[in-house]
């Protein structure tokens, strides 16, 4: 007859597996229905109208570009630093500066010359483009981000050198956009697989942490916390 005894420690364990099992799944059904909120509560999309602010041109192997660089309040702004601070993180090569911009769809123009061009709309927040207006420094910045954006988004390949239009806030016509919401905080903590009443084992390996959140709309993401290993041999 088996001892009753050695039996104890085995079901307490599969006790706490079976609670730890039923808090995972509760973790899931939690999370699928935040999916399914922002589906069906959140807009794909929101459409905006910039408007006008400066015309750079420059050149690509195709010809002319111009990029109107525009301003919405519908747009996010950036992060509040002041420019010595910004300019210690870009030589420091830290990647906590972001500029949302939405990068328009390229549409064909006409130059002063009548001659055929690639004109490009970039809108940035409206306050910060205020702010942009009395920073050479900013404005470079938000220049060479936007190119950079253009050429990674349509596979282009730029003049590095450009010049800003006098007298010309854009060329050609600026159209509408549409912009995603802004994202809810990339990590939201659901909890972990202990559950509140569960026993906790004072000693032996620690147990994983889990944490689960939206990525996007339609991308849900899990990230496990692994526990420290200890040597072994």
């Amino acid at each position: 007859m088996a001892d009753l005894k050695l039996l104890v420690p085995e079901l307490n364990e599969a006790e706490t597996m079976s609670a730890e099992t039923a808090r995972f799944e509760e973790l899931l059904l939690q999370a699928s229905k935040e999916l399914q909120q922002a589906q069906t509560s959140r807009p794909e999309s929101t459409q905006i109208q910039p408007q006008p602010g400066f015309c750079i041109k420059t050149n690509s192997s195709e010809g002319k570009v111009f990029i109107n660089i525009c301003h919405s309040p519908s747009i996010p702004p950036p992060g509040d630093l002041t420019e010595d601070e910004l300019l210690q993180m870009l030589e420091e090569d830290q990647a906590g500066f972001r500029i949302p911009m939405s990068l328009g769809e390229p549409h064909a123009e006409l130059d002063a010359k009548g001659q055929g061009c690639t004109a490009y709309d970039v809108a940035v927040n409206s306050d910060f483009y205020r702010r942009m207006q009395n920073s050479d420094f900013l404005r470079e910045l938000v220049i060479t981000i936007a190119r950079e954006g253009l050429e990674d988004k349509y596979s282009l390949s730029l003049n590095p050198e450009w010049r800003i239009l006098k007298n010309r806030p854009f060329l050609g016509s600026i159209s509408q956009q549409n912009i995603r919401p802004q994202q809810r905080p990339r990590i939201q903590e659901l909890g972990n697989l202990y559950m509140p009443d569960s026993p906790r084992p004072e000693k032996g390996p620690e147990k994983p942490h889990l944490n689960l959140w939206l990525e996007a709309p339609d991308l849900l993401l899990a990230e496990i916390d692994l526990p420290k290993l200890g040597r072994v041999g």
